[in-house]
Order: structure tokens, then sequence, then C-alpha cells
């Protein structure tokens, strides 16, 4: 008999809409990987790395001039002090990072506060892992969350948090009053925090990232994950970073052992040798990131489309009540992909319940012609859901 928990799972959104692009030869806004093949000088470390370097098992916690590589990283871009070898574990990519820690943190019975609209792999590991989600919903345009919410979500029984910044789908980095709001939960409750922050250096406009371990009463407390694929444009590689203090590095890393016990040695090596040559990668990539946002923010706007603000990420979105389409978002991008040949992703189904229905996602991480002609097909899309409804 198959697990109840998965068995009742649809295939998740990103596989859809991918098939279906796949399928009627669309292209593809859905799923969020850029079209350029990363940096070469990383991905010829990689390939020297399998051609010369040791293929064997590395270390169950990851090779130490990574994981080194790693504490010097957030030292020097967030002023985390971290003991690589005591707080720090790479994982085969951050989901795997995620299921670590809801595996070895929660107990039957415990309840986990998320944020919607959340990854979808969220509440799955956290009910296999035998807790309860609790949801706090964020609208938009803000996707906020208040005092409030919080006193409404955390009880004696929240074990952990799961965060989120910055968001995927919504685009948006949490503020720092925010963040010292979750902060203030997470002590008060004693409870930990476990944050995932892969695009923490996809951030836009003057921004920064602001770590929650950095926050007062959180670094004991906090999980805190990474990943190369988002750092570097390798989305492929699935290389992840574990960090937490000691105490949950030990139980996290017991986790680890009996998921993928380790990560490819090549990839490792090449993404150590990235973090310690890549200035200038994370000097211009935030910057060339945000001028495709802005081509395809102005695109859609040329063809009569709202879109909400990208703070981060590879996502802009498209506020389809405000841009004349009165389907939900789930049957306008069902038909974009079918009958205009353009792939976007409803928001809704980053929901388990009561979704916003009226946003849909767009990656413009590709090429610029790809961007123009996405948002003509975008139109196009429109035109064709006002004439079904009139019709």
């Amino acid at each position: 008999m198959a697990n109840a928990v998965y068995a009742a799972l649809p295939t998740t959104i990103f596989a859809v809409m991918s098939g279906l692009a796949r399928e009627h030869e669309a292209i593809n806004l859905g799923q969020g990987f850029p079209d350029q093949p990363g940096p070469e000088a990383i991905r010829r470390a990689a390939a020297e790395a399998v051609l010369n370097g040791d293929n064997q098992y590395p270390p169950m916690g990851g090779v130490p001039e990574l994981r080194a590589a790693v504490a010097r990283h957030y030292a020097r871009f967030q002023g985390l002090e971290l003991d690589w070898a005591s707080e720090v574990t790479v994982t085969s990519g951050a989901t795997e990072a995620l299921a670590c820690a809801f595996l070895a943190l929660i107990e039957p019975g415990d309840e986990v506060v998320l944020f919607a609209p959340l990854y979808d792999a969220y509440a799955p590991m956290v009910r296999r892992a035998g807790g309860t989600p609790v949801i706090v919903r964020l609208e938009p345009p803000h996707w906020r969350f208040d005092r409030a919410a919080l006193e409404a979500a955390f009880s004696p029984r929240t074990r952990l948090v799961a965060l989120n910044t910055p968001l995927n789908p919504t685009a948006t980095l949490c503020p720092d009053e925010d963040l010292a709001l979750l902060a203030e939960f997470c002590v008060r409750f004693d409870t930990v925090a476990v944050c995932d922050e892969v695009w923490e250096q996809v951030v836009f406009d003057g921004a920064v990232h602001r770590p929650l371990m950095g926050f007062p009463g959180m670094r004991e407390r906090t999980v805190k994950i990474g990943s190369a694929g988002k750092m570097f444009a390798l989305t492929g590689w699935k290389v992840g970073f574990l960090i937490a203090a000691p105490p949950l590095t030990q139980v996290l890393a017991k986790a680890h052992q009996f998921l993928t016990f380790t990560t490819p040695p090549n990839l490792q090596s090449a993404v150590a040798f990235g973090l310690a040559n890549s200035d200038a990668w994370f000097e211009t990539m935030p910057g060339e990131l945000a001028a495709s946002r802005d081509h395809l923010a102005g695109a859609l706007r040329r063809e009569g489309f709202a879109t909400l603000p990208s703070q981060g990420t590879y996502f802009l979105n498209v506020d389809l009540a405000a841009s004349g389409v009165t389907e939900d978002d789930k049957s306008f991008c069902l038909r974009a992909v079918k009958e205009a040949g353009v792939a976007a992703i409803p928001v809704s189904a980053f929901y388990e319940t009561d979704p916003v229905t009226s946003i849909a996602r767009l990656c413009f991480a590709k090429r610029g012609q790809t961007l123009e002609e996405g948002a003509r097909r975008l139109a196009r899309a429109r035109d064709l859901s006002i004439a079904y409804k009139a019709g």
C-alpha cells in the first residue's frame, strides 16, 4: 500500500506546465531556470574535478574546502560567523536540506507554521514527518504577515516555523521589521526557524538580504538553507548548504546520512572554487537579472498587463484581474500554454486552501527576444480568454 501523504498528492504544477510547454512547443516562462549556461569558470572547474579529482565517496558532511568556503561566504556577505566543521553541512540541493530539517526536528503532533503562498514541497514533507501544518495566509500586493497573524498561528505546540525569503513565488523580501517580529515569536515559543534562503544572492535595486539567524535570540534556533544552484544559475547541480548551531547540526546530519549521504565531489569542488572566485559574478549578476525583469515588465506593460513589484528571485507576477482577465489563474495559464504557446505558473498552486486566484508567475531569466515573444503570446491568451467569456 502507498503512503497516504504522497499517494494523495497531485503532480507538481512545475512538471505539469513544463510538460505542456514541451507538448505544445510553447515558450516556457513557468519553471524557474535560466536559459544561459552559468559561469564558465565554475563549469570548467567541475569538468576538471571529475577528470582529475577524487570521484569516490566524499565525507558525509561535505568536502572541507566547500564547507570552509561556505562559512567564509556568509561571514563576508551576511556577517555570520560560522564554524565550518560543526555548523555547515553540504546537501544534494536545498530540498534535501529541507527534508533533513523536517525529518530531524519534527515529532508526531508538533505544529509547524508555514506561510502561503509556499513552495509546494513544504506541507507534504511536514506531514510525512508527523507534523501538522499551520498556515499563515499572505496576500498581494505586499505579501506580509503581522502580529495578529502570528498570534493566531503560534501555540505551545509550535515546534518549527518555515520561512522562505526572498519568497518564491511572490518575489518579495521579508522586511527587517517582519523578521524581528518573527524572531520575537520564535524566542517566546521556543521555536526553531527553518529558513529557506536559496534566493539570498538574487536581490535587486540595492536591497540587502538579511538572514533571520542574525536577529537577537535566533543564532542557536535557526536552520539556514542556501543553494549553489540559485547563487550561480546552475539549477541542475543540486548543491545545497545546511547551516545551524552544533546541537542542531548533529541531529540534522543524522537525517542527511540516510537521505543522500553525500553529494557529487566534483560539483562540491567547483562550488568551492566559485565561492572563492566569483566577486565579479556576485556584483554583476543581480543587475543583469534586474534588467531582464525590467525588460519583461516593459513588454507586458506595452501589452496592457499590470505587474507586481519584484524585489528578488527570477520571477515577475502579473495581476490578471487588473489586466482585464476574468478567468482564474489556473484556467488562464492552461489556456495560455495550450492555445497561445506560453507557459506560466498560477500562484494559486502555492496554496493548499483559500488560494489567491488572480496572479500568474513568469520567469524572466531568459533572453530578451524570448521575453518579448512571451509577452505577445500572453496578450494573445488574454484575447482568447476575453473572447471565450464573451461567447
